[in-house]
């Protein structure tokens, strides 16, 4: 997990990198862009809503503004040759609104009048990215003198912003806004995928709020940027307008959510945490009635509702301060992700952004504000996962060692005899199926009472660790090893019998008389008794363990410091230094 953590933040470094290079160029770019805005003082008109295309209204008026416009058509009409613009050379860009259909006239100073025309869910080919439909003047020989602009059904001037530009001009600006929106677009994708994944694993309720966020944003940034055109055509026009209102103002409350649900310590108090929770979801109510208005008081309604918003940031990020100057980890992380989207809100209402980032404007500066966001709480998030993973990674590890440690023998490290028969326990299975044999070996020191008594407990404890190291050489996967308990041994093998496994079993005495006990107890061997017991298709470890240690008691009955195997249906036999000896029952 930690990898995956680390790999994703290097990929949203870089990609936060591109698209603030992509930002601060389309900023750059845009004040030296030929793109001029219409001002709002246009010469204007209002009249019924037409069936035929009209180049003149009656009662074309260039002073106050236009109202009672929202049942019929609002006219709007500006002179080419006053803009800086070429006449010959000119495209007028207006950023997608409610109406139901809006038609433009290009009046050449020859008396010619061409006319192009949109409607709603119905954009052709003017459509482009950004949320903007384009209108090309025809070359011809004589320039546009006029173009005129009749909106019907128009639910707001005030939302209204149009642009002349050349068509070079247009064509770049299309381009690298395009880039631009897709850039912000992959960013939220990657972030509402990970937060999902994200929300699966911690099962906790803000990284899903965070997912909702990223996912309503991705949506609303797809349809705003009129990308969504390629899939759904009809959304063009006024059911794209509604459905973002709608997609906003869910996404500010699924932020707001995201932000509270994560600070649920003692940090922020229970009041303020439902009070901001309770504007977040009215944000939501304010945006049902918003989306789907299409006259009355419309600005009076935008005004309300970005009054709201505004209060609910405070109050998120008056959470966050209070948090924060807690103690709250996850405060300082939401913190810098808000940072920039309030910024970015508060900024708007003070910068005109009409003009900058090729048309995109504000919604472009929200949008990547979004994507910083999801970007920054993705990685905040996945920090902290990585963390919890490391801490149960070394509970879990802790805790092995423990059961591991209850399976060892404290003095040598050897299992002891709850780990042997637990290890064992697979190759007595083997041996129950006949894919391979297996055997034990128990064996014991010879007079160890005898050394406790003459040199003491300590050198007795010396014997035996001196004697584990050694016996320990044959632990692998077919030999496990064992202290059973005092001075009693025990070495499990598989894939030997016969003679095999009666020159192994000598190998072990002999290997443990030769260890070298003089610093404990002065010159002298210590030598072991062996009892072998060989498994068959019905004994378990219980019933292997008293053949074999029948085997070992005759072992030192017989003079000890030998071997005594215990083989069913065959009469048990001893070896003295290498000479094998039958014995009987």
């Amino acid at each position: 997990m930690a990898a995956r953590f680390f790999a994703w933040k290097r990929l949203s470094g870089v990609l936060s990198i591109l698209a603030t290079l992509i930002l601060w160029s389309g900023w750059a770019g845009a004040a030296a862009a030929e793109d001029v805005l219409i001002p709002s003082s246009l010469c204007h008109a209002v009249s019924q809503t037409m069936t035929k295309p009209q180049t003149t209204p009656p009662g074309f008026t260039c002073k106050g503004k236009a109202s009672g416009y929202q049942a019929g058509s609002v006219w709007l009409r500006t002179r080419a040759n006053q803009h800086g613009i070429d006449p010959n050379d000119l495209v007028l860009k207006v950023h997608s609104s409610r109406f139901d259909r809006l038609e433009v006239a290009f009046t050449y100073t020859d008396g010619r009048v061409i006319y192009q025309h949109v409607r709603g869910g119905d954009f052709g080919t003017h459509w482009r990215t950004g949320g903007q439909i384009a209108f090309e003047a025809p070359v011809r020989d004589a320039p546009v003198r006029f173009v005129t602009m009749r909106f019907d059904r128009l639910a707001s001037v005030n939302l209204l912003r149009m642009r002349l530009l050349s068509r070079g001009e247009a064509a770049i600006q299309s381009i690298a806004l395009a880039i631009c929106v897709t850039a912000a677009l992959t960013l939220l994708l990657l972030g509402a995928v990970y937060n999902t994944s994200l929300a699966l694993a911690l099962r906790r309720q803000f990284p899903v709020w965070q997912a909702a966020w990223a996912g309503s944003v991705l949506l609303w940034g797809v349809i705003w940027s009129q990308l969504g055109l390629l899939i759904v055509p009809q959304m063009a026009g006024t059911l794209s307008s509604q459905t973002c209102t709608m997609l906003s103002c869910l996404a500010v409350t699924f932020a707001a959510c995201s932000a509270i649900t994560a600070l649920d310590g003692p940090e922020l108090s229970r009041a303020a945490r439902w009070f901001t929770l309770g504007l977040a979801g009215f944000v939501s109510l304010l945006g049902v009635p918003m989306s789907l208005m299409r006259s009355g008081p419309i600005d009076a309604a935008a005004l309300a509702l970005g009054i709201t918003i505004i209060a609910l940031l405070v109050c998120v990020a008056g959470c966050l301060i209070w948090a924060w100057r807690h103690g709250s980890i996850e405060a300082r992380s939401f913190a810098g992700a808000w940072s920039i989207p309030i910024l970015t809100l508060g900024g708007i209402e003070f910068i005109d952004t009409r003009t900058i980032f090729w048309g995109g404007g504000s919604q472009l500066l929200i949008l990547f504000a979004a994507a910083w966001q999801t970007v920054w709480l993705a990685v905040a998030a996945s920090r902290t996962h990585a963390h919890m993973r490391i801490e149960h990674d070394r509970a879990r590890q802790a805790e092995a060692q423990a059961h591991e440690l209850a399976r060892r023998d404290p003095l040598t490290g050897l299992r002891n005899r709850r780990g042997f028969v637990e290890a064992v326990a697979p190759m007595l299975e083997l041996a129950h199926s006949g894919s391979s044999p297996a055997a034990l070996l128990l064996f014991d020191i010879d007079m160890f009472k005898r050394i406790n008594d003459t040199h003491g407990h300590d050198a007795g404890d010396t014997v035996l660790a001196t004697i584990a190291r050694r016996i320990e050489r044959w632990e692998g996967p077919m030999c496990k090893v064992a202290r059973l308990g005092g001075e009693e041994f025990a070495l499990m093998t598989t894939g030997m019998d016969g003679f095999a496994l009666e020159q192994f079993a000598e190998s072990v005495r002999m290997g443990i008389a030769a260890c070298d006990h003089h610093e404990a107890i002065g010159p002298g061997t210590v030598t072991v008794s062996i009892g072998v017991a060989q498994a068959d298709e019905d004994s378990d470890f219980r019933e292997l363990y008293r053949l074999a240690d029948e085997a070992l008691y005759r072992a030192k009955r017989l003079g000890r410091d030998r071997v005594m195997f215990h083989s069913p249906g065959q009469p048990p036999s001893a070896s003295i230094g290498g000479v094998q000896v039958s014995t009987l029952h």
